[in-house]
């Protein structure tokens, strides 16, 4: 019997109060036919992932199982148990290695990354489990006195957001030439004018400046030389280290890739109006914007998993950064079309461990 085994697990906190949840469903009809959920005291949202697939494996050979595709919206466990990635953790091993040893008992098993909005039964039993965890922080005297209150207001008094958030800090590069011009520059490899390089230092001089920016918060880039230059600058200012990625490069235009607004409406009249009103429609010979879209989701997804609770600098394109910002303004694609944003400008967005997530700035310019 082949069947779909959907895993998530959470930490409110990262660590703090942990749970998992896990449904296996058959393959053909989409039927459920287990559900497993349970708190596991303090424990990291890595942990709480690992022992959700650990559940759905048991439930998935509880039901006579023998070819499973495990889907999970957790980057790091789908990579570590396709043997993509290493499992280095100590506490991540025995939970990896107890996990193959269920996989092994089948006759097949795959493993496929989904976005978090198609996980979300799995997701829900989660979050079930972790409403029985009471935080130890709850039980502290001192966190129940007046005088540990915090005298400062924060965003998630309001919107009911819980943990330490991934702070990513959001910089476009600088200045090139086909900016100058409004041209669609996509993956075409350009280098950034003298004036590109004076805007990316003085916003590399105020990132610098900034609280939980330092030696070791992580720099990730936009392979291309536009996006390497802006990134390096900021490096030089910090003295932190650069790492590229490319799910976040900039929308593949295709045969529009340096033409005008105007060039590529002339040229593909009908196709570039489509374009413009439908996000599912690809450039010719490139990409749709929703493909970018759910690339830059699964960056998004990847950072907040490596780097939960932290700060990271993103240094991208105009639309990877504006899909991280729809993605914390839980907007729909529209926003693409009515949202500008500077060369050099800087955006913050702030995920947090139970999926709220907060915008705190967009579009800031004001060290240029």
């Amino acid at each position: 019997m082949r069947v779909l085994v959907e895993a998530d697990g959470g930490s409110r906190g990262n660590p703090g109060p942990a749970g998992y949840g896990a449904v296996v469903r058959a393959a053909d009809s989409g039927a459920v036919l287990a559900e497993r959920a349970e708190a596991i005291g303090v424990a990291t949202n890595n942990v709480a992932e690992y022992r959700g697939l650990i559940a759905g494996l048991e439930a998935a050979a509880e039901v006579g199982a023998d070819v499973v595709e495990v889907a999970m919206d957790s980057k790091l466990v789908v990579e570590q148990m396709s043997g993509r990635w290493q499992v280095k953790h100590p506490s991540m091993k025995p939970l990896a290695q107890r996990a193959r040893e269920l996989a092994a008992g089948f006759g097949h098993v795959t493993y496929t990354w989904i976005p978090r909005e198609r996980n979300q039964h799995a997701d829900r039993l989660a979050n079930l489990a972790m409403d029985e965890v009471k935080s130890p922080a709850a039980k502290s005297p001192a966190a129940q006195s007046p005088a540990a209150e915090p005298t400062r207001t924060s965003p998630t008094a309001w919107t009911g957001a819980t943990g330490a958030p991934t702070k990513i800090l959001l910089l476009r590069h600088g200045q090139t030439a086909m900016s100058i011009d409004r041209r669609y520059s996509g993956r075409g490899d350009v280098v950034l004018t003298d004036l590109g390089a004076t805007q990316v230092e003085a916003a590399a001089r105020r990132i610098a400046k900034l609280d939980g920016v330092d030696a070791d918060t992580p720099i990730i880039a936009s392979p291309l030389t536009r996006t390497a230059q802006t990134a390096a600058a900021v490096a030089a200012a910090t003295g932190g280290t650069v790492a590229t990625h490319d799910g976040l490069l900039e929308t593949d235009f295709g045969r529009w890739e340096g033409l005008t607004f105007t060039e590529a409406a002339e040229r593909d009249p009908d196709l570039h109006r489509r374009w413009l009103s439908d996000t599912s429609v690809p450039a010719p010979g490139g990409e749709s914007f929703d493909v970018v879209h759910r690339r830059v989701s699964a960056v998004r997804d990847e950072i907040v998993e490596r780097h939960a609770g932290t700060t990271v600098l993103v240094v991208s394109h105009v639309t990877p950064i504006k899909s991280l910002l729809r993605l914390g303004l839980a907007v729909g694609p529209s926003l693409l079309f009515r949202l500008h944003l500077d060369l050099a400008s800087l955006s913050i967005v702030e995920f947090y461990p139970d999926g709220n997530a907060s915008v705190r700035l967009i579009n800031d310019i004001s060290h240029l």
